[in-house]
């Protein structure tokens, strides 16, 4: 199993990346890693790891990269020798399993899904992002990839999330919902409306639709939804989160009685950090790719991006694709493509 990494994606690039690919190697076996990235850059690297005497790891040269301020499409109009493009190609090109990159989200969506193409029978791939709740985590997709979609990219979504559910949460029958504003299949727009009608004939365990207030309360293991409205849902929970720690560290900091209450419930935030730690999987997979890809946070730390990697290495193993190419001949929800 190969599995190509973008040594130039993300905030702290190089040096987070090769470090979390070092982490990676250490601690797991079974695959070896293709670094992608420009090599005068990785220089110091190089050396430092003694990367190129490593056999598990072969280097490619890719003299260009997409900084996080451009353009979404930079990476195939201007920057067609840019890492995450030649890293996409190496995949698409069927020289390696799966891809890992912590860069421009957006570059990488571009580039994936000209390079490696969706599956077949899929018309447009989903970010699937695993979001905590009282009981334990659900799936939340499409988080952005699509802001426009039709019921039957719904319907597929659904077929992605139940079996990434299965995977890595470990969930035998994945409760499904359509994100909505009414519990009633006659609440929504016409897109949820329609997409209700699609779920409900599906050998899937379809719960109906899933209000915003009840995301949390593990009503669903999977939420569907377009990426205009995941993306709103999952930036508003980080832009939430933010400003809880925020009032809460204002809270306790107004005397000493509440600082000393503070220090000892540490071990409780610790644990309060932990359910929500996007680290622990490392980023989210682009369900839908021919070819596993994992797009993580662009601050992601070394474990994140060694997390990102086993996450990588465990669905090609899984066969993740083949068991949703599977699930979607099943669903009848195939598209044929022109």
């Amino acid at each position: 199993m190969k599995i190509v990494v973008d040594a130039m994606g993300g905030d702290h690039a190089p040096k987070s990346v090769i470090e979390g690919t070092i982490e990676a190697l250490e601690y797991f076996y079974g695959f070896e890693v293709i670094l992608v990235g420009n090599l005068n850059e990785l220089k110091p690297y190089i050396e430092t790891y003694r990367l190129d005497k490593n056999p598990r790891i072969k280097l490619v040269h890719a003299e260009q990269f997409v900084r996080m301020d451009e353009s979404s499409t930079v990476s195939l109009r201007q920057k067609k020798n840019s890492s995450i493009t030649v890293a996409a190609s190496i995949v698409g090109d069927k020289k390696a399993d799966a891809l890992v990159t912590i860069g421009h989200t957006g570059a990488a969506m571009a580039a994936t899904t000209v390079r490696m193409r969706t599956l077949p029978g899929v018309e447009r791939p989903a970010i699937a992002v695993i979001m905590p709740s009282t009981e334990g985590k659900f799936i939340l997709l499409d988080a952005g990839a699509n802001v426009d979609c039709k019921p039957q990219n719904l319907a597929q979504f659904a077929v992605m999330g139940e079996l990434y559910s299965k995977h890595v949460l470990g969930v035998r029958n994945p409760k499904i919902g359509i994100m909505s504003v009414g519990d009633e299949d006659i609440k929504g727009n016409e897109l949820t409306k329609e997409a209700f009608k699609i779920l409900t004939k599906m050998p899937i365990n379809f719960i109906g639709n899933v209000e915003g207030n009840d995301m949390f309360e593990n009503k669903a293991d999977v939420v569907v939804c377009d990426g205009f409205v995941g993306n709103v849902v999952l930036k508003s929970c980080e832009g939430l989160s933010k400003a809880i720690q925020f009032l809460l560290k204002k809270a306790f900091m107004k005397n000493p009685i509440r600082i000393t209450s503070a220090i000892l419930g540490l071990k409780a935030f610790a644990e309060l950090k932990d359910i929500s730690d996007k680290e622990t999987y490392g980023g989210a997979p682009l369900l839908g790719i021919n070819g596993i890809c994992i797009i993580g946070h662009g601050s992601s730390s070394s474990k994140a991006v060694c997390n990102a990697i086993k996450i990588a290495a465990d669905l090609v193993e899984k066969d993740l694709n083949g068991e949703i190419l599977k699930r979607l001949k099943e669903s009848n929800i195939i598209v044929e493509k022109e």
